[in-house]
């Protein structure tokens, strides 16, 4: 059964791309189809595997605005069992467009709906905003993954973001549980990083699940974008490529206890 995850987080620069790539591909490696959909306008996801964005014929805002169908917006990645439903700048204007549209939070799901099904595992990389496009992404989703930096202010409009979950959940009827707290930008050398996932834990206690798995702060998986490719191609072997594969394996973990 397919589940559709999005990583959500407002805050920019806390791996949200990164882990919407990198975990996509690992699971894809472990023989497992997904699909990445990138909602954001700027595009990282899209051009991180491989895609050029300025050059392709149909996205994800051909798809919401009903100029396409979702089989001719997908595209095969260099990763087989990996594939992508791109965005570009041309997605900028889809808010004020959907603003006008009855039920205008529910069209995502409905493109999506009934046409998932050869895929395990369908990530959504939402945009760094709590607009109409991060709602379209959590209404169709079954669950969320929050990626939080190790950093300073790493928790700072957390509350903003557990309010707009609950508000799909209850306004919109749409449940969507966080699957699970990400720590990353992780350098376990640092006191900084230490106390930031103490108040993480302190902060959701045992509310919500966070991972074991921590993603570490590595030069290799944030040069791989620019290299057009995810880090698990471009270098199988860092310590960023074997955390995700870890996480991973810890989220196939998670499924068979469900």
């Amino acid at each position: 059964m397919t589940e559709v995850i999005t990583i959500l987080n407002q805050k920019g620069g806390c791996g949200k791309t990164t882990t919407a790539v990198n975990l996509g591909a690992s699971l894809a490696k472990l023989g497992k189809m997904v699909l990445v959909i990138d909602m954001d306008p700027q595009g990282n996801a899209t051009t991180s595997m491989g895609i050029e964005k300025n050059q392709i014929e149909t996205t994800i805002y051909d798809l919401i605005t009903g100029k396409c169908t979702l089989n001719e917006c997908i595209y095969q990645t260099e990763l087989e069992n990996l594939h992508s439903l791109p965005s570009n700048i041309s997605l900028s204007g889809a808010e004020v467009e959907l603003s006008k549209e009855i039920g205008y939070p529910y069209i995502l799901n409905e493109k999506l709906e009934n046409h998932v099904d050869a895929y395990d595992y369908i990530f959504i990389d939402a945009p760094p905003s709590l607009g109409i496009l991060t709602l379209n992404a959590l209404v169709a989703s079954d669950s969320v993954i929050i990626p939080i930096q190790a950093e300073f202010y790493a928790l700072e409009g957390m509350l903003d973001l557990l309010q707009t979950i609950k508000l799909v959940e209850t306004r919109l009827k749409s449940p969507c549980p966080i699957k699970g707290i990400l720590i990353t930008l992780y350098d376990g050398r640092t006191r900084l990083a230490r106390d930031v996932v103490f108040s993480v834990k302190d902060f959701f206690k045992d509310e919500e699940h966070i991972f074991n798995t921590r993603i570490p702060r590595n030069v290799k998986l944030a040069e791989a974008p620019s290299y057009a490719q995810p880090c698990i191609l471009y270098d199988p072997d860092c310590s960023g490529t074997k955390a995700y594969l870890k996480l991973a394996k810890e989220i196939i973990k998670l499924e068979g206890e469900q």
